[in-house]
């Protein structure tokens, strides 16, 4: 019988913020530019980047890297929830559902590790400089990018494997606006505990590795800068090592708070607002954080720029 009533439940309804109908027309407008931000901003980062030989080095290609999976993230969430607010109908299918929660998962997962990867580049440029042609070679930059993707797919994978041992056959209502790990495992029928628990192992593991490379990467290079006598230097890390760590801890503080406790039915308002904050605001802030307090970057928008304007 448990099997039959499951078969039932092909499809989802997400909630999301359907309670307030009376801002669905703000938010929508809200949202959709905060999406229209986020793709032009994380492009012309990319297009920056690859466009000029000048910022062809260890740092911008983890940046390029960083702002292309911002954007996937984005596009993994925003476009469905941006329609939600004009479509009447709030369902999802259980494939697409699965195929959301993956790709949110890899493009989450793989953004800490670039976070991490990022620190550690930083680290062997301002502690190391002597050495940091030999430390941060093409090859190693290369390894450290693959290496972020294939950890984000297989973190993704395992999480997706346990997924498809649940049933669903008491409820099918969804309260949150995507298909994210957490809500699905609370409605589900089969006991969700093992899922909780490598949830809570490997989310933990990961978050916990990169937060403490991170932390100890500028650790180092907070000694590192205070030894220096130039002041010229010592803003110029400040500005590169702050724009990361603020980028950090706005991502991975609600990150780790939402993956890294117990969950409980009564804070899926919490979940959501901590959601919101890294799949929507996170992606639109990231170009801005590292563009505005970047010399380099600024300097080669600049250039393009009066470059297009003497075309026409």
């Amino acid at each position: 019988m448990e099997k039959k009533n499951a078969t039932l439940l092909r499809t989802f309804i997400m909630t999301g913020f359907t309670h307030q109908p009376q801002w669905k027309i703000p938010l929508f407008l809200v949202f959709l530019v905060f999406y229209l931000i986020t793709i032009v901003g994380n492009f012309g980062l990319i297009s920056l980047i690859w466009n000029d030989p000048h910022l062809h080095i260890p740092m911008y290609y983890f940046l390029g890297c960083l702002a292309f999976v911002d954007t996937w993230l984005s596009s993994t969430v925003t476009p469905k929830l941006v329609v939600s607010f004009l479509a009447k109908s709030k369902i999802i299918s259980l494939p697409e559902c699965m195929t959301q929660c993956f790709s949110f998962v890899t493009s989450a997962t793989t953004e800490c590790f670039l976070l991490a990867a990022m620190a550690y580049d930083r680290y062997a440029a301002i502690c190391k400089p002597l050495l940091y042609p030999v430390i941060m070679t093409s090859r190693l930059c290369m390894f450290l990018l693959v290496l972020s993707f294939i950890g984000g797919i297989l973190h993704a994978l395992i999480h997706e494997g346990f997924l498809l041992r649940l049933i669903y056959c008491n409820s099918n209502i969804i309260h949150h606006f995507y298909c994210d790990l957490i809500p699905l495992l609370k409605i589900s029928c089969t006991d969700p505990s093992i899922n909780f628990l490598i949830l809570f192992i490997f989310s933990g593991s990961i978050q916990v590795f990169t937060i403490l490379t991170v932390l100890v990467s500028y650790t180092l290079v907070l000694f590192t800068i205070l030894k220096k006598k130039s002041v010229r230097g010592i803003k110029k890390a400040f500005s590169t090592c702050g724009a990361h760590l603020l980028s950090v801890c706005l991502y991975d503080g609600p990150l780790l708070f939402m993956y890294v406790r117990p969950a409980s039915p009564q804070e899926d308002g919490q979940d959501m607002m901590d959601s919101l904050f890294y799949t929507v605001v996170i992606p639109v802030l990231n170009p801005v954080i590292y563009s505005l307090r970047n010399k380099q970057v600024i300097d080669s928008f600049t250039k393009l720029l009066k470059i297009n304007i003497k075309i026409t």
